[in-house]
């Protein structure tokens, strides 16, 4: 019976301490967090031959801009090309996941704020966005997407996407040991 009862202690303590660790989505929130006012220059490590032609001699940089309590937005500059801006805000289950798209007036482009929510617990490291309802309708083809957000702390952030359907993957990834100088603001923003 003590043995019994000590076990059972001893896997509560366990229990307990499991509780205690934050959600794999609130530590990359945090460490979002921290990169919050820099920028980092990237380069393509998977992509197609659309992709390449679209990235390619281009400077890539992210620049974690805009930190609140609830919403992290990140744009992405592709050269000169400031239209893009990803949306991280936390949500009661996890993570969401949108693509701001402005023109360079700052007006909305007519395929913007499409993306996900997390699904699954994901790792401290990396959280997958499956495709949205909304991202469905707006563009039939990506109903099936699945984006990526990856951050090893002070190595590397990727960014990813993939449309199985499609065979089409494509990885960015930023190192975070060279920041660099932030760039204009994007459109819009």
């Amino acid at each position: 019976m003590k043995l019994l009862f000590g076990l059972a202690c001893w896997l509560g303590g366990i229990a307990a301490g499991l509780a205690a660790e934050p959600a794999a989505n609130a530590v990359l929130w945090k460490n979002l967090q921290g990169l919050c006012g820099q920028a980092f220059e990237g380069r393509v490590v998977e992509g197609s031959a659309a992709t390449d032609a679209m990235f390619k001699d281009q400077r890539l940089v992210m620049h974690v801009r805009a930190c609140g309590e609830n919403e992290i937005r990140i744009p992405f500059h592709v050269g000169a090309n400031r239209s893009r801006t990803w949306v991280i805000t936390r949500t009661p289950t996890g993570l969401r996941l949108k693509h701001d798209h402005r023109h360079e007036d700052g007006s909305a482009d007519k395929v913007t704020q499409y993306g996900g929510d997390t699904a699954t617990a994901g790792t401290p490291e990396r959280q997958d966005f499956p495709a949205d309802a909304f991202t469905g309708e707006l563009i039939p083809a990506a109903k099936t997407n699945i984006w990526t957000l990856a951050l090893t702390p002070g190595k590397t952030f990727g960014y990813g996407l993939r449309r199985e359907a499609e065979g089409r993957r494509f990885f960015v990834e930023f190192d975070l040991t060279k920041p660099v100088e932030a760039p204009p603001a994007p459109w819009g923003g």
